[in-house]
């Protein structure tokens, strides 16, 4: 007898874009590769574990969803063979599929049936298994972003005008025309001129020939002949927007030279290939000072996480905040007993950061990979397959312009943004917001050089961000490791920075600073003087450590040593008094700006549109009569407004005279920086347009995300006005604070290289206060930290 539930339930394969959890639980970490699979419902392509917690059956009761592909994987023995391995003759980019590797074993079974197995040999049940199978599951379609850069085309691909036509000959495609080098090989597509490009990560050698013709006839457009493929792919490289590009029209640019894109074969690796094996060749030390490995650990609280391509800055943060017993409490030890009632756990944060803490806290899955096996003639050390965050890290990316990518990311703005998120999600008074253990109130004193009088105003915050002095050592200087992503040169020197103490980084955060400034109470515009202190102190502090310069309008990072000890210190010296009995109040206005209205561009598609060559005034203009929805449309209305006579003129609007004045130029420099237009608008007014002073803001504010046009849509994470009674934390003395995690960063900017995190832990066993390196699946017991804490990026300490 048929089951009913085959005609009720309709099974169809997943479409195009649909998620398929064919690989782990959308619950917990569970997965395919455990005794008893995993269970995919065959209706809306959710996984669920079947083993103990059984989070297939509970999405069964929820749904009423009947059919499940029980999935179960094996790992295939590997073969001993006698004969060598082919030769390879180029360099073939082929994936392993999953029936090289593993024995997979499927079956469909019927809920509504008391999980009766049915018959999949014909019908819509064969082909719904088969396109689950065949599907791109949701996590691979993560790891499949991770190989990949967002590219775009700019105004130099689009409007390329080549030269005159000419076949060119195999030999004068063999080496570079300035050269002998064979590999590496960029073709001018404006006049055909072959030459070497730079020299790149992994050996890969070059001269600069393609640079230095660029330089020498302003030909901007090339493309690396090994990248190209017969699908039409290839790395394309625009010399005057100093970036990787896409040509649509790559093919007939190629056959305009006589080269026929579909004989081409891939010989190179491209320039993705080669970024991505640089960012996982980057490595923390992991050997001790004698060359000893450092030994890995296991059990509660000693998972790691897998870096699914650039998701180190994520995994950092992660362990850093799921060591704290709050986050510890809210997201695993309180909800043991309260199981979550969702339909789509995927798309569910709350489930997700469930999902994480199980993982993390829980030590199920913290075990060698079994794969992997030590000998004596190996000095590889077991460590971790670790957990894949992908779910997580795609749901809390999504519609974010930066964390929706793939890209190396700045770990501070993303715990600014999971703070961000968190807070907005659903809590209660027996689960509440883990967030608030981080928010604290600073008080900002203001006073009138003339007057004398003051004025108290109390901002809620989570976190701060200290400035770093650089002094450095003169004539001493270090060599400096090979670092393509930050651009620097081997054998390059590097500064070296006496030490400061964090002490010296409080007292600069919390020093007097004197201000432009008008005195409502007085007239006098003999400026005032300002400082900040702290009414109240976090549970947890979050600490940013600046340790930039601007060199040539380029922020650099410096390796500044900052001292941090292993003791807890005492921040009471950095308590705002409050307004004493001898001081007279300002006007209560006195730091009220009253809004001003202007036209503010779509940040995001600004920087699109900057990125591809255009002056800041005309992707304002484009943007602002496309309806500032995205820079596609802005592109098309400035390709189609070139010749307007007053296309470079500042956008003027009916309410201007209301409007910040703000030099388009100075948005320019600043957007060169790195920085949005939003932002830069925002530094700029709150400076009066000074350039180096909007610099310094900028820096000073990292999480402020500049004025936005709806007030609803204010930046969440920048510091806010306290009411009264609304002030979280607490102002009991003495205030003790000792380090209980780092972040640390390696590389010549923030956006690239590799992070880590440092980790107090008691192990046990007389080891109560360890500290333990979380360096992606790897998980080490650290015996040296104390160089590490001097050169950290975030710092957490806990209140004693």
């Amino acid at each position: 007898m048929s089951c009913p539930h085959t005609e009720s339930d309709r099974p169809l394969p997943p479409g195009a874009s649909a998620k398929v959890h064919r690989e782990d639980c959308t619950q917990c970490f569970d997965s395919i590769d455990d005794l008893e699979g995993l269970n995919v419902c065959l209706s809306c392509f959710n996984g669920g574990c079947v083993g103990e917690r059984n989070h297939a059956e509970a999405h069964y009761k929820l749904s009423n969803h009947h059919l499940v592909l029980n999935i179960k994987r094996t790992k295939k023995a590997i073969v001993e063979r006698d004969e060598p391995p082919q030769k390879m003759s180029k360099l073939a980019i082929k994936a392993e599929s999953d029936d090289d590797r593993f024995d997979i074993k499927k079956a469909v079974f019927c809920y509504g049936c008391n999980g009766k197995e049915l018959d999949t040999t014909s019908g819509p049940l064969a082909k719904a298994v088969e396109g689950v199978m065949a599907a791109m599951s949701s996590s691979r379609q993560t790891e499949v972003k991770a190989w990949e850069e967002e590219l775009t085309a700019c105004e130099h691909t689009l409007c390329l005008e080549q030269d005159v036509k000419k076949n060119l000959e195999a030999q004068n495609l063999a080496h570079c025309t300035s050269c002998d080098l064979k590999e590496n090989l960029w073709l001018c597509l404006q006049c055909g001129n072959l030459g070497c490009g730079r020299a790149q990560f992994g050996g890969v050698g070059g001269n600069g020939h393609g640079l230095s013709h660029y330089e020498d006839f302003n030909h901007p457009v090339a493309v690396k002949l090994g990248s190209i493929t017969p699908e039409g792919t290839a790395d394309i490289y625009c010399y005057k927007c100093n970036d990787e590009r896409i040509d649509p029209e790559l093919a007939s640019h190629l056959a305009y030279w006589g080269i026929n894109i579909a004989e081409r074969e891939k010989t190179e690796k491209s320039l993705t290939e080669m970024q991505i094996e640089q960012n996982l060749k980057w490595e923390f030390s992991m050997t001790t000072e004698d060359g000893q490995e450092l030994k890995p650990v296991f059990g509660k609280g000693l998972t790691g996480l897998k870096n699914l391509g650039n998701s180190c800055y994520l995994n950092s943060i992660l362990q850093c905040l799921f060591s704290l017993p709050i986050f510890q409490k809210r997201y695993y030890e309180d909800v043991q007993d309260k199981p979550l009632e969702c339909l789509n756990p995927a798309e569910d944060l709350e489930t997700q950061l469930r999902k994480l803490a199980d993982g993390l806290i829980s030590g199920r899955y913290s075990k060698p990979d079994s794969s992997i096996v030590s000998s004596h003639s190996s000095a590889e050390i077991p460590h971790q397959k670790g957990l894949a965050p992908s779910m997580f890290k795609s749901l809390i990316g999504k519609g974010h312009a930066e964390f929706s990518t793939m890209r190396q990311q700045d770990a501070f703005e993303l715990l600014l943004h999971l703070f961000k998120l968190i807070t907005r999600s659903s809590h209660n008074a027996t689960l509440q917001d883990p967030v608030a253990a981080f928010k604290f109130a600073m008080e900002q004193r203001l006073q009138c050089l003339s007057c004398k009088k003051v004025s108290y105003k109390t901002d809620i915050q989570d976190n701060i961000t200290v400035p770093v002095p650089a002094r450095r050592i003169k004539q001493a200087s270090e060599d400096m490791e090979v670092d393509a992503t930050g651009g620097t040169e081997i054998g390059a020197k590097k500064d070296v920075f006496e030490p400061v103490t964090i002490k010296e980084c409080l007292d600069i955060f919390t020093e007097e600073e004197i201000l432009e400034y008008t005195c409502k109470a007085c007239g006098s515009k003999a400026g005032a003087k300002k400082h900040s202190k702290f009414k109240t102190f976090p549970e947890i502090l979050a600490v940013n450590c600046r340790r930039f310069e601007i060199i040539n309008w380029v922020p650099t990072k410096l390796d500044v040593p900052v001292v941090v000890g292993d003791t807890p210190f005492s921040l009471d010296a950095y308590v705002s008094k409050g307004l004493q009995p001898d001081e007279e109040e300002l006007p209560k206005d006195a730091l009220e700006v009253k809004p001003k209205q202007s036209f503010n561009p779509d940040a995001d598609s600004m920087l699109s549109l900057q990125e591809m060559g255009f002056p800041a005034n005309r992707c304002i203009k484009a943007l602002y009569h496309t309806g500032n929805s995205n820079s596609e449309d802005a592109m098309n209305w400035l390709f189609s407004h070139m010749e307007d006579p007053d296309i470079d003129e500042p956008l003027k609007l009916d309410d201007a005279s209301s409007g910040p004045q703000v030099d388009p130029e100075q948005i320019e420099m600043l957007g060169a920086m790195g920085f949005t237009a939003a932002q830069s608008k925002k530094a700029l007014a709150q400076t009066e347009g000074n350039m180096e002073r909007a610099v310094e803001w900028l820096f000073s504010h990292p999480d402020d995300m500049g004025e936005e046009d709806s007030s609803s849509a204010a930046t969440e994470s920048a510091p806010q006005e306290a009411g009264p009674g609304d002030i979280p934390g607490n102002s009991n003395l003495p205030a003790k604070f000792q380090l209980d995690s780092i972040v640390c960063h390696k590389g010549g900017s923030i956006h690239a290289g590799h992070y880590v995190a440092f980790v107090r832990k008691d192990l046990g066993a007389g080891d109560k206060d360890a500290w333990v390196l979380f360096n992606d699946e790897k998980v080490v017991k650290a015996l040296d930290v104390k160089e590490m804490k001097k050169f950290a990026y975030v710092y957490f300490f806990k209140r004693t």
